[in-house]
C-alpha cells in the first residue's frame, strides 16, 4: 500500500506503469461478473432494443428485476445488508458491461445502483441500513434520488423544497417540488434533499413511498418526453404536507448538499464506466456495417476517410479505458488503506471517493464527450442509414447527448476539477507552488540541446507528458499569481486549464496501460501514442488562448517560448502510419 497515489497526485509526479491498473489485470472473478452481464445484455436486451426506442417503461422496470436476481443490483451494498459487498473496481466493470446496448437501461441501473442505493450505504443509520438496503440490492423495490429542482440545477443548495417539524416533534412535514427524477415511475425508496426550516443548507432524507400514511402527500408529473434515453422513467416529484418520522433523515442535519456531492463523485466516475460499452458496441457496428457495404464495387473499410473514423473511435475506447479504471483502482485502494488503518467501511469509501474528486470529473466529462463523439462518427459511417431508426446509431447517439448534462454538467464539472485542485493545492494536501515556481526558474534558463536518449519503450511520450504537465503548472501558476482569489471568476481560463488538465490525465493513463501491457509494436502502443499526439495538440491550442488572455509583454513572450519548448516532439510520430496501423487491425479483427 505504500505506493498509493494522493488525488491529484499525477501532475506532480511521474506514476512509474506498474502502479496503475488496467482492465487487463481483471481477476477471474471479475471477468466472470464481466461475462454475465454481457452475456445477459446480448440475450435480453439487444434484441428487445425496440421496446426501449418505444418508451416500454415496464420493460425497463422488468430487466431491472431480472438484474436484481442476478445479484447486479447488490455489488457495492456489504453483504450483511443483503449486497455482494464488492469492491470499487467491480462496482464499475458491472456498470461498464450492463449500461452499452440502451441509454434508458443504463440510466435506470446507475440511477438505483449509484445515487438511489450509495447515500444510504454511505450516510444511513445502522437501521436505516436494515431497513432499506436489503430490498434494493435484490430489486424488491427501486430507488430514486431527489435533488434537483426547476430553478435549482447546478446550484442543488438553493433548492427551495421545505421541510418542517410537526408540533408532536415526530414527523418532518415536507412541501416542494423536485424535476428531472429518474426511476420515478416505478422507485420506492426515495431518498431526497430539502431545507429545514430557514436552514443554510439542504438535509437529506429517505422514505419508502407504500409506508406513507397519506399516499396522496407524494405525486408525480408526467412521463417527460426526451431526446433519448426514451424507456428510462423520468418525472417531477411533489411533495405534498408529506409527513416522514424524524428518524428518516439521512446523515446529519444541514449535511445533506455534502451527501449530494460525494454522491456525485461517486457517479461522476460510475457515468465513465456507463458510457465505455456504448462505444465498444457502436464501433463494432460501424467495423461490420464498413465491411460490409460495398460502393464503388469495393467494401468502405477500404477507403481511408472510413479507416481514420474506426482508428479514432478505437483508439477513443482505448483511452477511455484506461483513465476509468486506473482512477477506480486508485478508489479501491485507498478504501482498502483506510480500513487497514481502522476506519469503518462507510467512512473509508466516503473519503476514498473524495480524495480523487478531481479524477471523478476529469473522467466523467472526458469519456462523455468522446461517447458522443463516437455517436455522431457511427451515423457518419453509416451514412443516410445512420439516421434511419433502423440502424442502432441514432438512438446511441440520442442515448449518449444526456451524459453530458447529468452527474453535473460537463462545463461544471471542467470548472470542478481545476476549482478543486486549487483548493488542495491552498490546504496543503497537494504542493503545486513548489514545482510551479521550478518551472518559472527552467524558463528562465538556457534549455539542454543535448539529444535525449529515447531507446527504451514509450520513453519519449513519458518525457512528453512530464512537459504537459509543466504547460498546466505554468499557466495556472501565473494565472493563480494574477487574479489570486479572483480566479474562480475567470470561467474562461479555467475552461483552458481544464482542458489541458484531462489530456495529461488521460494521455498518461493510456501511455501507461500500453507500457505495462503491451508491446513496441503493438497496435495498444500505436493507440497510445496517436492519442498523446493529439493530445499535445489540443493542450497547445488551449494553453496559447490561455496565456494571451492574460499575460503580455515579456511575460507573455517567455510563456509562449516555454510552451513550445514543452509540447515539442524530438521524434515526430507519423500519425498517418499510426491510424492506418489501428485501423487495418480493428477490420481484419472484425470487433474491438
Amino acid at each position: 500500500m505504500s505506493n498509493i497515489v494522493k488525488g491529484g497526485e499525477f501532475l506532480i509526479k511521474q506514476i512509474p506503469a506498474n502502479e496503475i491498473f488496467s482492465i487487463e489485470e481483471l481477476n477471474e472473478e471479475q471477468k466472470m461478473l464481466r461475462d454475465s452481464a454481457k452475456e445477459f445484455i446480448d440475450r435480453e436486451v439487444v434484441p428487445q432494443r425496440e421496446r426501449f426506442e418505444k418508451k416500454d417503461y415496464a420493460f425497463t422496470e422488468e430487466t431491472m428485476r431480472k438484474l436484481g436476481d442476478m445479484g447486479m443490483l447488490g455489488i457495492a451494498v456489504p453483504e450483511e445488508y443483503g449486497g455482494l459487498g464488492m469492491g470499487f473496481v467491480t462496482t464499475m466493470l458491472a456498470c461498464d458491461y450492463l449500461s452499452g446496448t440502451t441509454g434508458s437501461l443504463a440510466t435506470a441501473y446507475g440511477a438505483h445502483t449509484g445515487i438511489g442505493t450509495l447515500p444510504i450505504v454511505l450516510y444511513g443509520t445502522e437501521e436505516q441500513k436494515k431497513k432499506y438496503l436489503p430490498d434494493l440490492a435484490t430489486g424488491t423495490k427501486f430507488g430514486a434520488y431527489c435533488l434537483t429542482e426547476p430553478d435549482a440545477g447546478s446550484d442543488a443548495n438553493s433548492g427551495k423544497t421545505r421541510a418542517k417539524l410537526s408540533e408532536d416533534g415526530k414527523h418532518y412535514i415536507i412541501n416542494g417540488q423536485k424535476m428531472w427524477i429518474s426511476n420515478a415511475g416505478f422507485a420506492d425508496t426515495f431518498t431526497l434533499f430539502a431545507k429545514i426550516d430557514d436552514d443554510k443548507n439542504i438535509t437529506g432524507f429517505v422514505i419508502n413511498r407504500s409506508e406513507l400514511e397519506n399516499p396522496e402527500s407524494l405525486t408525480f408529473g408526467e412521463e417527460e418526453h426526451k431526446l433519448g434515453i426514451r424507456a428510462s422513467s423520468t418525472r417531477q416529484v411533489f411533495f405534498n404536507d408529506m409527513k416522514i418520522p424524524v428518524e428518516n433523515l439521512l446523515g446529519e442535519r444541514n449535511n445533506g448538499f455534502k451527501i449530494a456531492l460525494n454522491a456525485l463523485n461517486v457517479g461522476r466516475i460510475k457515468l465513465a464506466a456507463a458510457c465505455l460499452d456504448a462505444q465498444r458496441r457502436i464501433l463494432n457496428h460501424s467495423i461490420q456495417y464498413s465491411n460490409e457495404r460495398k460502393q464503388f464495387g469495393v467494401s468502405i473499410a477500404t477507403f481511408g476517410a472510413i479507416r481514420k473514423k474506426l482508428a479514432e473511435m478505437a483508439t477513443g475506447i482505448f483511452v477511455s479505458e484506461a483513465g476509468s479504471y486506473r482512477a477506480a483502482k486508485n478508489v479501491q485502494d485507498k478504501i482498502d488503506e483506510l480500513v487497514a488503518g481502522g476506519m469503518d467501511h462507510q467512512a473509508a469509501e466516503l473519503k476514498g471517493v473524495e480524495e480523487f474528486a478531481v479524477e471523478c470529473s476529469i473522467l466523467k466529462v472526458f469519456v462523455s464527450d468522446l461517447a458522443q463523439h463516437t455517436a455522431d462518427e457511427g451515423i457518419q459511417v453509416y451514412g443516410g442509414m445512420g439516421f434511419s431508426e433502423d440502424t442502432p446509431m441514432e438512438a446511441a447517439w440520442r442515448d449518449s447527448r444526456i451524459s453530458r448534462i447529468y452527474e453535473g454538467t460537463n462545463e461544471i464539472n471542467r470548472l470542478l476539477a481545476v476549482g478543486m485542485l486549487i483548493k488542495r493545492a491552498m490546504k496543503g494536501e497537494l504542493d503545486l507552488l513548489s514545482p510551479a515556481m521550478a518551472i518559472s526558474k527552467e524558463l528562465m534558463g538556457i534549455p539542454s540541446f543535448e539529444a535525449p536518449d529515447y531507446s527504451e519503450f514509450m520513453s519519449e511520450e513519458k518525457a512528453i507528458i512530464a512537459n504537459l504537465k509543466k504547460v498546466f503548472l505554468m499557466v495556472s501558476g501565473a494565472a493563480l499569481q494574477k487574479y489570486m482569489t479572483e480566479i474562480e471568476k475567470q470561467q474562461h481560463l479555467l475552461l483552458n486549464a481544464s482542458e489541458i488538465l484531462n489530456q495529461i490525465y488521460m494521455a498518461e493513463s493510456a501511455v501507461l496501460r500500453a507500457e505495462k501491457h503491451f508491446s513496441s509494436d503493438s497496435v495498444e502502443a500505436a493507440m497510445a501514442q496517436l492519442n498523446l499526439y493529439k493530445a499535445v495538440e489540443k493542450i497547445t491550442v488551449a494553453a496559447k488562448e490561455g496565456i494571451i488572455s492574460f499575460a503580455e509583454g515579456d511575460e507573455q513572450r517567455m510563456m509562449l517560448s516555454g510552451l513550445r519548448r514543452f509540447t515539442k516532439y524530438t521524434n515526430h510520430p507519423n500519425v498517418v502510419a499510426l491510424t492506418e496501423k489501428v485501423a487495418a487491425h480493428y477490420i481484419e479483427k472484425g470487433t474491438y
